[in-house]
């Protein structure tokens, strides 16, 4: 049994669609926020798993902060740190100490389109497709050794928020199955290159249609 602690910020969609995969192997041990009023922090305690709440404003600077919340998921002896819709850089002190076994979920296909406004990006490049990566979360942002992506069309009269929704729909497959490979021994970092094992290299690139 591995233990899962998830990081969030706001109502946790990721982190919902996660729990409700009910993976094998896989205990939720605890929802931990940087917002003690984030909305995913009463979902997750209505179904009995464990929550806390850090609010980075009390800290004096991010360092401090990093350092608190390590405490925190350490006391909870995670295994695989997830975060899902966090909304806070980490330092370098800290995704060192998680490196190998903390992941994310970013709304683009990276490496284009690291850091925020993903979406109005991609529409404004003229892209077909935009998408999400779940990746290693290393000291440089949103640059990790990529574990899986979901392919989705940019359609013709998308705006940002429409093509967010639809990422966010394939974000919800992708992710649970991206911490399912790793319950499962299956992901093994080579350089900047994930391998798993005894997946199909196809089943790590998720294709919307709609």
């Amino acid at each position: 049994m591995k233990n899962i602690v998830i990081l969030i910020s706001g109502r946790g969609s990721n982190m919902q669609a996660i729990v409700e995969a009910g993976i094998p192997g896989a205990r939720i041990a605890a929802v931990i926020s940087n917002r003690a009023d984030a909305a995913g922090l009463a979902w997750a305690a209505a179904r009995g798993i464990a929550t806390e709440a850090l609010d980075h404003t009390a800290y004096p600077d991010r360092p401090a902060f990093d350092s608190a919340l390590a405490a925190v998921i350490d006391r909870h002896q995670a295994d695989l740190v997830v975060l899902a819709g966090f909304m806070r850089i980490l330092t370098p002190d800290f995704t060192s100490h998680y490196a190998g076994r903390m992941i994310n979920v970013h709304p683009s296909l990276l490496p284009a389109f690291s850091g925020l406004h993903t979406h109005q990006r991609a529409i404004d490049a003229g892209c077909a497709v935009a998408g999400a990566t779940v990746h290693f979360v290393t000291a440089e942002l949103d640059h990790g050794p990529i574990v899986a992506q979901g392919v989705v069309p940019v359609l013709p009269d998308d705006s940002a928020a429409s093509l967010a929704e639809r990422v966010l729909r394939i974000e919800h497959r992708l992710y649970p199955q991206a911490v399912r490979w790793f319950v499962e021994d299956r992901l093994h970092i080579n350089g900047h290159r994930v391998e798993v094992r005894d997946v199909e290299p196809a089943a790590r690139a998720l294709v919307a249609l709609d």
